[in-house]
């Protein structure tokens, strides 16, 4: 079996409620979900959103390949109503993003593992953190905790509940 990170993320609709049934998803066509951190709220991060996102970062164990992990989760985006148009950084009912697959790196045309973007985003490593803190970056050898420390993004990331407010 191998051990997975994925990022869930939603700021469209009951994002909430999206992220939940990712989560169902998750277990039923990609592997058992292991553990999960709270939910977080997130201000947009790349572009301009009206809509804070809620993010989630679960671990799975999964007998699946990282590139049928990858067709999975897109089979569950877009069930889930996700649209992707050419622009990355846009509003989502839902996304799901492979941080770690064990300690693999891979780099192909459709698949990067680790997800290139985890040391620059507060929104993926304060949760993943919460779950994960000693693990470790297979390619730079820092921790979650380290790479959280050394992050540039001041963006802010609070745990979310219906009361939450970013200010």
């Amino acid at each position: 079996m191998h051990n997975v990170y994925l990022l869930l993320g939603s700021n469209l609709g009951n994002s909430l409620e999206h992220i939940n049934c990712a989560i169902g998803e998750i277990s039923c066509y990609i592997g058992r979900i292991i553990k999960k951190s709270s939910v977080y709220k997130s201000e947009p991060w790349g572009f301009e959103a009206k809509n804070y996102f809620l993010n989630q970062v679960i671990q799975v164990t999964t007998g699946l390949s990282p590139e049928l992990t990858l067709e999975n989760i897109l089979k569950i985006e877009n069930k889930l109503g996700r649209v992707r148009t050419p622009n990355n950084y846009e509003s989502r009912t839902i996304d799901i993003d492979i941080l770690f697959y064990d300690n693999l790196i891979v780099n192909a045309y459709n698949l990067s593992i680790p997800h290139p973007l985890i040391a620059s985003r507060r929104f993926t490593l304060v949760p993943l953190n919460e779950i994960a803190s000693d693990y470790k970056h297979p390619v730079t050898r820092l921790s979650v905790a380290e790479t959280l420390k050394q992050c540039d993004d001041s963006s802010k990331v609070v745990i979310y509940n219906t009361d939450t407010k970013i200010k």
